[in-house]
Formats: structure tokens, C-alpha cells, sequence
């Protein structure tokens, strides 16, 4: 990995769970390992000691507003800590901080650099506006191509300002070989789920758009076949307490109360996927880059996700690939009987079978996927700003 000395300043709303939230704290971890200084800020959350391990300086910050005033008087205190600090670059992985990022980068004249993570609806021209300050620096990061693409069509990017730096998966946190028997074991003994039932996995947090509702549909739809499968909705409400409600509705009307399970926030993934013999990603809404089917591979298991945004390009499916080469099955979103059946075609796999998708699903990853590509490409992306600045 490249050397760095350079002062790189992340800003994100919170550090609380998520795919963007991990992204900040491997960089920061990369740039300190790499000789550089990373200073984060954000409101705070669960995540922030694991920030702090690698070194990075953490600033408490209310990053998360969306009131134009404190936007304004955030931009200010940034450029007051850009200048005490000797900050490099700043870096916004999400819209509202990414406004009071851009405008103290111009005021202080350091380059302003954005990871675009999230697909972002577009319901209306202000929509648009709010959404175009992630394509307002030097470099875009996209986390997928299906990202560049909606980049490139939303705010007519130019190419050459536009990164593709796929969202990189932990493989040796995710790796089959470091999960413990009793580490699956506790986490099913926790769920409730006996050593002889199989496991449909669901990890997403509950919104609507990540499918829960479907699943719970598709589950009662396998009742009868499936005795002795369970899906487990693992996700936090994030405060979503009447979808979290509702869910729990529609699992009692349907009587699925010993054959789905919402467990809420699990720390401990690579057990969770471990103890699974199928993922599912329902979302019914387009993935910028969606981190559980990748995870999943990572640890060998086999992955069936909707057609849409960026999961056709990690997980290998007909027709892009002969069914001998499949890691998952692809299937569109909302379509019960395509889930229904791609869902029995998992579970009547062979053992043989199943390990042999599970081991092509983890070297696919650890060929396109991993932390380490994203973090050396993240750094190149530094180090061609900061190379272009020092010519000017």
C-alpha cells in the first residue's frame, strides 16, 4: 500500500451501523497504517471505539443536521479545523454534511472529495439539487458501477472525475475458517433456532424497502413444505417502530410466529451468515452496492438477491454465468414465486453441492471484493488529487 502524510478529514452523519459508516473507519484505518493522519467527524454511535482502535482522531460533531443554519455554522467550524489542523482533504460520505463539507473546502481551498453510497431517490428537481452536492468534487467515488451510472446520468459527471471503488468486504473477518463452531452455536442457541433447522438469513435494516414484508410472505408461502426452516430478519428498526410493528402483525396473522424471527442488531455477521444455508437480499428498491450478499459469499454462503442496482455485478447468476459457475440466484424484486422457487432450488441442495457454490461465492470475492482493494484504491484516489495540487 502507498505511504501517505497527508491530513484527511472524513465527515458522516453518524457511527452507528451501515456499509458507509465501515467504509470511513477502514479508510481512516488504511491512512493511518499508511502513515497519514485521519480525523472523522460525526454525531457518534456504536461504532465510534472501534474508529478510535485504528488510531484516527474523532471529533465529535453534528454532523447529521439538516437545518440550513447549523449546516452554514458547520461549515465554518470545519474550515476553523481545517486550518488548526492542516487538513488535506475532506472527504463526505453523505449529502447534508457533504453541503457544509463543500462549501469549507472552497472557503479554505483544499480539494473536496465524495463517496457516493447510496442510489438516492430523485422524486423532484430540489430532490435532484440536494442529491447533486455528492458530484460536486474533484472525484466521485462510486461504490459500484450501477452507481456511475446514475451519476453519470443525474448530474452528467464527466467520466474522468468519476472512481469506481467497489465497497470491500472484511474476508479475513469473513472467512469460514475463523468462525467458531461455538460462536454458531451460541448465536442460534440466542435466536432460538434448534441445531436441526435450516436458516434463511435476512440482514437489512427494517425499512421497506428492504423487503421484510416479502419475506414474511414467501415464508408462509414455504410453511408447509419447509417444517423445519427459519427466517431470521436480523436488522435494528433504527427507530422504525411501526414498520417494526407491522412486521410483527403480519407474522401473527399469518401464524409464522415459530418459523420467522426479528432479532434485531447483530453484532457478530460473519456467525450469523455462517449459521445460514441461504441469504436473501429482498430489497425491492435498488442496491448502490449491497454489502450482505457480498458477506455472504465471503463465507461460503450462497446468496439469492433481487435483479436490481448493484448485486448483479457481485453475485454470479444465469445468464451471466452457467449455472455450474453460480454463487446465487437472481430473482426480480417483489416476484413471491420467483423467490419461492429460487428458495426451494437452495434448499434442496446437497452438501456437496452447496459447499462447492459456497467455496466459488468466497473466491469470487476475494478476487474483486475485498478491503484491501478498497482501501489502496481509496488512497490512490488521495494521493492523485494531492499529486495534481503540488503541479498547479
Amino acid at each position: 500500500m502507498l505511504k501517505l502524510s497527508p491530513t484527511i478529514l472524513q465527515i458522516i452523519p453518524e457511527l452507528e451501523t451501515g456499509g458507509a459508516e465501515l467504509s470511513a473507519i477502514e479508510i481512516a484505518d488504511a491512512l493511518v497504517q499508511a502513515g497519514g493522519r485521519a480525523i472523522v467527524l460525526s454525531a457518534g454511535g456504536r461504532m465510534v471505539p472501534r474508529l478510535v482502535a485504528t488510531g484516527a482522531d474523532y471529533i465529535q460533531f453534528p454532523a447529521s443536521t439538516k437545518n440550513p443554519f447549523r449546516m452554514l455554522w458547520n461549515a465554518k467550524r470545519m474550515v476553523d479545523l481545517v486550518r488548526t489542523h492542516g487538513v488535506d482533504i475532506i472527504h463526505a460520505r453523505s449529502r447534508a454534511p457533504a453541503w457544509s463539507a463543500l462549501m469549507a473546502a472552497r472557503l479554505s481551498s483544499v480539494p473536496f472529495v465524495t463517496t457516493y453510497h447510496g442510489a438516492y431517490n430523485e422524486t423532484s428537481k430540489l430532490k435532484n439539487l440536494y442529491n447533486s452536492v455528492m458530484a460536486r468534487s474533484e472525484i466521485v467515488i462510486a461504490n459500484s458501477r450501477y452507481t456511475a451510472d446514475l451519476i453519470r446520468k443525474r448530474y452528467q459527471t464527466p467520466e474522468d472525475r468519476i472512481r469506481v471503488i467497489y465497497r470491500g468486504v472484511d474476508t479475513a473477518s469473513f472467512d469460514p475458517e475463523a468462525v467458531s463452531a461455538e460462536r454458531i452455536a451460541s448465536l442460534r442457541a440466542k435466536w432460538g433456532v434448534s441445531s436441526d433447522a435450516r436458516v434463511v438469513l435476512h440482514a437489512a435494516r427494517l425499512t421497506a424497502w428492504k423487503g421484510q414484508g416479502d419475506m414474511i410472505a414467501t415464508a408462509a408461502r414455504l410453511k408447509s413444505r419447509h417444517a423445519n426452516v427459519v427466517f431470521i430478519l436480523a436488522g435494528d428498526a433504527q427507530g422504525r417502530t411501526p414498520y417494526e410493528a407491522e412486521l410483527k402483525r403480519q407474522i401473527a396473522k399469518l401464524g409464522l410466529e415459530h418459523s420467522v424471527r426479528l432479532v434485531g442488531h447483530v453484532d457478530d455477521m460473519p456467525a450469523a451468515f455462517s449459521a445460514a444455508h441461504v441469504a436473501f437480499v429482498a430489497s425491492i428498491e435498488p442496491e448502490a452496492f449491497g454489502r450482505a450478499a457480498a458477506e455472504a459469499q465471503a463465507i461460503g454462503c450462497p446468496v439469492i438477491s433481487t435483479n436490481i442496482g448493484a448485486p448483479p455485478e457481485t453475485v454470479l447468476a444465469p445468464p451471466r454465468v452457467v449455472p455450474s459457475e453460480r454463487t446465487g440466484w437472481l430473482v426480480p424484486p417483489g416476484d413471491l414465486t420467483a423467490y419461492e422457487q429460487a428458495l426451494v432450488e437452495a434448499l434442496a441442495l446437497s452438501d456437496a453441492e452447496r459447499t462447492a457454490i459456497g467455496a466459488r461465492a468466497r473466491r469470487h470475492i476475494l478476487s474483486n471484493f475485498t478491503t484491501e482493494m478498497m482501501q489502496r484504491q481509496t488512497l490512490d484516489v488521495y494521493q492523485t488529487i494531492l499529486a495534481r495540487r503540488r503541479s498547479q
